[in-house]
């Protein structure tokens, strides 16, 4: 999930009407998130299970967005960056979770209000903090699932609007009020096709998969922290996206920053260069192994935690822990942080609970298991296959 070459230009997003200026300039690209998932065009998210295809983020023209966030105050919109260039592109990432369904109470009024005080409304309303917070049924019928473990964690009835747009039991034809049109952003629900990030980073290039990484980080956060933490007031959306902005005066309206969980993956070799490879209880694939991985304690540091968590999973014992790289990981949160390790023991003992089996392995037993069936690798967005592939000496 590369971060490409976007320019996050930090200081910036404390300027005065940033969302509305940008959404105006023609080089900025709009991109659309909801309930954890990417926008694609339609038809690409039955490439998702395919080799050797390539997927894009579907785009909307910024002008038309800025009138949608004044109509829809609960949209979240996130500046992510832009590029350098002669075009000069700017990206902005717009989460639509809590859009109302075309014909509910909440969409007639959301409407309603819009036409009343789109005169001269400012941009800051249009990023106030929402998003949907569990698996809702959203615009349309359509079913969403956020997270990692198949819902998000605030239940929320934005999108579930039971009111139609008129009274079916009136017989005359002519007191019955058409449906209004839906907006642009609830067609956006049945126009595009929407991908989660593990579908969506393997078929993408660097740039993109860096966009869609960043926009579904921070949406997911925005839906599941609506209020403070601190004192427990609602929470506007700050700093273009990136922060939020307690509303309670009294706790002097401190600003708060998305929350990320560090975790270590660790590749463990030891003298012969086997690879240790686990299989976790939690796996649905029977057939699928990777490398030991856990979340750092509090007040652990990161050398530490791979120890920790080989010794408790596989009784292995580690020497020399070596950093490798990092990846964040929206699921909801996580940011992995890879090492490679050398055991200085050999013989496992599983814990049972967590891990289910682990063995050591060469590389042409590897390969063998793989091309057997036996053995299935870590998918092609993750960074723990990346490590089996920094180990096997080639790619997989």
């Amino acid at each position: 999930m590369a971060q490409g070459d976007i320019d996050y230009q930090v200081d910036r997003r404390s300027e005065p009407g940033l969302i509305d200026e940008l959404l105006q300039d023609a080089n900025t690209k709009v991109i659309l998130t909801r309930g954890g998932y990417i926008a694609v065009p339609r038809g690409q998210g039955d490439l998702v299970d395919y080799e050797n295809v390539k997927m894009r983020l579907a785009t909307l023209p910024g002008g038309y967005v800025s009138a949608e966030l004044k109509r829809y105050p609960q949209a979240v919109a996130m500046f992510l960056g832009s590029y350098g260039g002669v075009r000069g592109e700017s990206v902005i990432a717009v989460d639509i979770s809590r859009v109302p369904e075309p014909g509910s109470t909440a969409s007639n009024t959301a409407a309603q209000a819009s036409s009343e005080s789109s005169a001269g409304c400012d941009m800051p309303s249009a990023q106030s903090s929402g998003g949907k917070t569990g698996a809702i049924t959203g615009v349309l019928g359509t079913q969403d699932y956020g997270t990692v473990d198949g819902a998000l964690s605030v239940p929320d009835s934005a999108g579930q609007g039971a009111d139609d747009a008129f009274d079916e039991s009136v017989d005359l034809q002519d007191s019955k009020k058409p449906a209004p049109k839906p907006t642009l952003l609830q067609q956006a629900v049945t126009r595009f096709d929407w991908v989660d990030l593990r579908g969506f980073a393997p078929h993408a290039n660097a740039r993109e998969a860096g966009q869609a990484t960043s926009a579904i980080t921070l949406s997911i956060w925005h839906s599941r922290q609506r209020f403070c933490p601190t004192c427990g007031a609602p929470v506007e959306t700050a700093l273009a996206g990136w922060a939020q902005r307690c509303s309670n005066a009294a706790d002097r309206n401190r600003i708060l920053f998305p929350r990320v969980e560090p975790a270590v993956i660790t590749a463990i070799v030891d003298g012969q260069d086997r690879l240790l490879l686990q299989h976790n209880a939690a796996w649905k694939d029977e057939r699928l192994y990777s490398v030991s991985a856990g979340f750092v304690e509090a007040g652990e540091n990161l050398e530490h935690a791979c120890r920790r968590e080989a010794l408790e999973e596989t009784g292995i014992k580690l020497g020399e822990v070596r950093y490798l790289g990092s990846q964040p990981w929206p699921f909801p949160a996580s940011l992995m942080m890879a090492f490679k390790a050398h055991a200085i023991t050999t013989d496992v003992h599983v814990d049972g609970e967590e891990t289910k089996i682990a063995r050591w392995v060469t590389r042409d037993e590897y390969t063998a298991e793989l091309i057997s069936g036996r053995m299935a690798a870590p998918g092609r967005a993750t960074i723990a296959r990346y490590m089996i592939e920094e180990w096997l000496g080639r790619e997989l």
